[in-house]
């Protein structure tokens, strides 16, 4: 099984991620941050992976350090567990709507960090949740898995929604990425020979 524990302590925060890329969506999260609990709630059922994740920091200034370190732990656990790439499909996208919201994550993991993110939330907040850490997250994320996301929302009014299919979307594409391609025989999937 390919899994991972990462600890990450700073000044401003302390996380754990414990990650099973080969789970079946059981996830048990506490990071102070409600809707961030919620949105990997999303990635631990849709993703197929099964995800633990505890979070102390200084929300008494804001939710931006946790939830960035959230996702730069998860980044470093998602790399951790995933080893030297070979045999997996490399490539993942999704497209996942709710009510009114439409929107699309194309995923590589490429070895290179990369995010494209066009996502024009239609408020500011969700409930307590700042929506400009939801780029914070994805950033880290993207920064320490070492992956190339685009993620798009194409359609939406409802700033929940929005959030929610991009969370889902990443977890369908994330989970299609790793999966092990049955052609490839072990293979490591670049004409590089490295990821």
């Amino acid at each position: 099984m390919r899994q991972a524990e990462v600890s990450r302590k700073t000044l401003e925060t302390e996380v754990t991620v414990k990650l099973n890329l080969d789970g079946n969506g059981v996830a048990k999260i506490a990071t102070g941050v409600a809707f961030l609990d919620h949105m990997l709630e999303q990635v631990a059922r849709h993703g197929l992976v099964d995800l633990e994740v505890t979070a102390q920091g200084d929300l008494h200034v804001d939710g931006h350090h946790t939830v960035e370190d959230v996702g730069i732990t998860l980044g470093q656990a998602f790399a951790k567990a995933l080893g030297d790439k070979r045999g997996i499909c490399r490539y993942g996208f999704a497209y996942v709507p709710l009510d009114e919201a439409l929107s699309r994550v194309v995923l590589d993991i490429s070895g290179r960090p990369g995010v494209e993110f066009y996502v024009p939330f239609s408020r500011a907040m969700i409930g307590q949740f700042d929506v400009d850490l939801t780029h914070e997250f994805f950033q880290g994320f993207a920064n320490h898995a070492l992956v190339t996301l685009h993620i798009d929302n194409i359609r939406g009014q409802n700033a929940h929604h929005q959030a929610e299919t991009v969370f889902k979307a990443f977890a369908r594409a994330l989970r299609d990425a790793v999966s092990p391609d049955p052609r490839a025989a072990g293979a490591l999937p670049s004409t590089k020979g490295s990821l």
